[in-house]
């Protein structure tokens, strides 16, 4: 096994928060959907899609390094939200959540010796910095063009903005690979 008994537990346990992202995202793009948000709700399904590929990868890294990747119970799922403020702060919240779980286990991993682990962890370092930053000009965004029915327009434009650039942003990354 190249990866210690402590280092197999705090990944298993960090696969619940990539699920859980998952499945927030998702939840977010259909009240996005109901509310006639379709901007913001091709770019939360892309995130919803997004966190299933991070969720996949940590998985298949704990069994690849000779642990056993364990399927977590998902709890306390948000199906509503007041506005689509509310639930771009939830997602920022769970994203600083993630970052700080991801911080914790390469600290783990460098206790450990484990240095297979802190190399497949700086992609996710990396990838929580653009997370966290996204969901914070999104808000600044957000604050700007204000609240109001009209407003909703102008935001689900900015949303499918969004969306068509990680839609770019992804085919560039997949030609460099």
């Amino acid at each position: 096994m190249i990866i210690s008994k402590k280092v197999e537990k705090a990944l298993n346990e960090h696969l619940s928060l990539e699920i859980a992202a998952q499945y927030n995202y998702l939840s977010v793009a259909s009240w996005c959907d109901k509310e006639g948000l379709e901007g913001a709700a091709k770019f939360f399904y892309k995130q919803s899609a997004e966190e299933n590929t991070h969720f996949m990868k940590f998985f298949a890294y704990i069994n690849e390094v000779g642990g056993h990747a364990l399927v977590p119970e998902l709890k306390n799922l948000k199906y509503e939200f007041k506005s689509i403020t509310e639930a771009v702060e939830l997602a920022l919240g769970h994203e600083q959540k993630v970052t700080k779980a991801i911080y914790k286990i390469l600290a783990l991993s460098k206790d450990e010796g484990d240095h297979a682990t802190e190399d497949f962890l700086r992609f996710f370092v990396d990838e929580q910095k653009e997370e966290e930053v996204q969901f914070k000009r999104i808000l600044d965004k957000l604050k700007l063009i204000g609240k109001g029915p009209q407003s909703l327009y102008y935001i689900d434009k900015e949303f499918e903005k969004l969306s068509a650039q990680a839609t770019g942003k992804k085919k560039k990354d997949t030609a460099a690979e």
